[in-house]
């Protein structure tokens, strides 16, 4: 059996934490530089208010409703998000996180026991140790488990916000009752094509032959299928290095001049090589690109990416950057007023398995010289130490113009208790 625990509205849960004014009240967070709405409490949502929508489209909903507003404060979030999965980790050595607010786990072996009343028992610590409201669902598969976790959470009075899936004839029920759309793993346009097929329930989805399945939604549809039928195919996943690591950004203000975005460059570069160099990992093409303000259209809209290719594995800044000026160069475009840029790190390949070039390689007193600022920067705060392509003076900061203090990783937010 997998039992799946997702924390309700994670974001606005850990503002309420330590905000107990909240409670019961409607609560929106914001995304990067307090651009689109990114999580909304239950009440907000009955407001009307969409996930993902401009905050400035719904200025006047949240003005008249008296909506509380807050910026994104990942710091708080990140930290909150550990405790809980500290406090699951105790329930079973099998945890896969799967997201910043949810988890499996994996019950293997666990015949003798009630699972409801652990699932019970879960809500009940996590939602005392943290302040942190959870939903548990409890099935045979991952799938299923995503499911039996709707269920407990649409209808916290009547499950505790707990639901075990245990028989065939709760299995089809709670398939009948979701809708294609709502399954985990099908997307809009897959649902757009079941529908055609008649297909409207996760019910209806199981029905489909084998065949139908597997060529037009290949393997994976295939075992999300088994899945919802109650045939484990999905086991928990172990936590691998990423694949690339990339730092964007939408630029304080716009800029047009080469040397402005080369700065830019620069840093999003450095940030992403320490990225790099934490994960144990070289990289062998980097990614460059550059995006004009699509919100102004009275100006002249441009968007352009360039790879580039190393002629050797590195991790070195140095290195990586001057491959990104070099892409920039090619991209860059006069005339143009140019709001958002980034970096992408890809091709990579780990330490100790870096493929040699007998005429080309990284120069080896980089290394030494990366670890020392590493440390440097880890000991006395990030960008402590710049290379010369940054500029000294400049330190980039997303607007958060309702950011909520720390509370848990701040020693000047830490809550006082006046007896």
């Amino acid at each position: 059996m997998f039992a799946l625990v997702d924390c309700n509205n994670f974001y606005a849960s850990c503002q309420r934490v330590f905000e107990p004014h909240l409670r019961d009240k409607p609560v929106v967070i914001l995304s990067n530089n307090d651009g689109c709405i990114i999580a909304r409490s239950n009440e907000a949502k009955t407001l009307g208010i969409p996930m993902g929508a401009p905050s400035f489209e719904y200025r006047k909903i949240i003005e008249d409703n008296n909506v509380f507003v807050y910026s994104s404060n990942y710091a708080l979030y990140g930290d909150m998000s550990s405790r809980v999965m500290n406090i699951l980790s105790k329930y079973t050595p099998n945890l896969e996180i799967y997201s910043i607010d949810e988890a499996f786990l994996d019950f293997k072996g666990f015949t003798s026991f009630n699972l409801n009343e652990v699932g019970l028992k879960i809500q009940r610590e996590v939602t005392k140790g943290t302040g942190i409201p959870i939903s548990v669902g409890v099935a045979p598969t991952k799938a299923l488990a995503k499911v039996a976790n709707k269920i407990a959470k649409k209808y916290p009075q009547v499950t505790k916000s707990v639901y075990l899936m245990d028989t065939e004839e709760k299995r089809i029920k709670a398939l009948k009752w979701t809708k294609i759309e709502d399954v985990w793993g099908i997307g809009r346009k897959y649902a757009n094509r079941l529908r055609i097929q008649q297909v409207f329930t996760a019910y209806d989805f199981t029905l489909l032959p084998d065949e139908w399945v597997k060529k037009e939604m290949s393997i994976v549809g295939l075992r999300l299928k088994r899945e919802l039928e109650g045939v484990p195919t999905l086991d928990l996943e172990e936590v691998k290095d990423k694949q690339m690591i990339a730092t964007t950004r939408s630029f304080e203000t716009m800029y047009s001049t080469i040397d402005d975005i080369a700065e830019r460059v620069a840093t999003f570069t450095s940030s992403s090589a320490e990225k790099l160099r934490k994960q144990g990992s070289h990289c062998t093409m980097i990614m460059v690109f550059v995006q004009s303000n699509y919100f102004r259209k009275d100006l002249p809209q441009y968007s352009r990416n360039i790879i580039v290719k190393t002629d050797f594995p590195t991790n070195s800044t140095i290195e990586l950057c001057r491959y990104a000026q070099k892409g920039l160069k090619e991209i860059y475009r006069e005339g143009i007023m140019y709001k958002r840029g980034g970096v992408i790190l890809m091709g990579l390949t780990p330490d100790n398995h870096v493929q040699l070039n007998l005429f080309n390689a990284s120069n080896p007193k980089h290394q030494p010289l990366m670890s020392v600022v590493d440390k440097l920067n880890k000991s006395f705060g990030n960008n402590k130490i710049k290379f010369g392509s940054q500029s000294l003076g400049r330190k980039w900061k997303m607007k958060q113009e309702k950011l909520s203090p720390c509370f848990t990783t701040r020693f000047n937010d830490i809550i006082s208790i006046n007896l």
